[in-house]
């Protein structure tokens, strides 16, 4: 089955790549380095007719004006990839095919059912990596009729690379896990649409980044893939 990824800098998503790729699906990059603005060619509309699902990887920052809110010191956004990405999702839920975000991705979902976001934790230590390619590692406690709490169980380990968080959620959105001390929000389920999101990085606790610390990131990814 074919899954869009939309980036406008295909270098980035390697990790999503692959993560598909090693579970049988085929990644179908959605704009790439031809859609510098974030504006959708016709090409990738055609291309994302043929995708079964959407994937929204992390990255960037969401731009704080498209939640009401002034840009803080510490974000760090990129117009274009809100637009593409953005537009990407409008047209995924329009066709009632799943979506799936990560990280900013999961951010990004929020923002776009009307929700807001917190731009820089108080706790944003115990979130953000350790150094290059060390991502933190933190409990996560998840609601026993969630998708993860079916998947791991209720108090399970993820790993963690980011600053910012949901803070109020959007409509129709369920938080169904936070992050065991700080409660960071760290998944959303839809009350009646075929969408999910998590904030950590389950593409980087898989395959060729398994980890002994943390759950097997493949299940979740799996998980998104059967809802297809």
């Amino acid at each position: 089955m074919k899954i869009a990824i939309p980036t406008n800098r295909p270098e980035d998503v390697e990790n999503y790549v692959n993560a598909m790729t090693g579970l049988g699906a085929e990644p179908i990059i959605i704009g790439g380095a031809e859609c510098p603005e974030g504006q959708l060619r016709t090409a990738d509309e055609q291309a994302m007719g043929q995708c079964a699902g959407l994937l929204l990887p992390g990255g960037v920052d969401v731009e704080p004006a498209l939640y009401g809110q002034e840009k803080g010191p510490l974000t760090k956004t990129e117009p274009a990839l809100d637009r593409l990405q953005t537009e990407a999702l409008r047209c995924f839920l329009e066709m009632g095919r799943p979506v799936f975000g990560i990280c900013r991705g999961h951010q990004l979902l929020n923002v776009y059912f009307g929700g807001t976001l917190i731009q820089h934790l108080e706790t944003a230590k115990d979130h953000v990596q350790k150094g290059p390619g060390n991502d933190n590692v933190h409990g996560c406690a998840a609601e026993a009729d969630s998708f993860l709490g079916r998947l791991y169980g209720e108090r399970f380990s993820i790993n963690s690379s980011h600053h910012q968080a949901v803070d109020r959620p959007g409509k129709g959105l369920r938080i169904v896990a936070r992050s065991e001390g700080d409660g960071v929000v760290e998944a959303l389920a839809h009350e009646s649409l075929p969408v999910w999101s998590v904030q950590f990085h389950p593409e980087r606790m898989c395959f060729g980044h398994r980890r002994e610390d943390t759950v097997d990131g493949s299940e979740v990814l799996r998980f998104f893939l059967r809802q297809i």
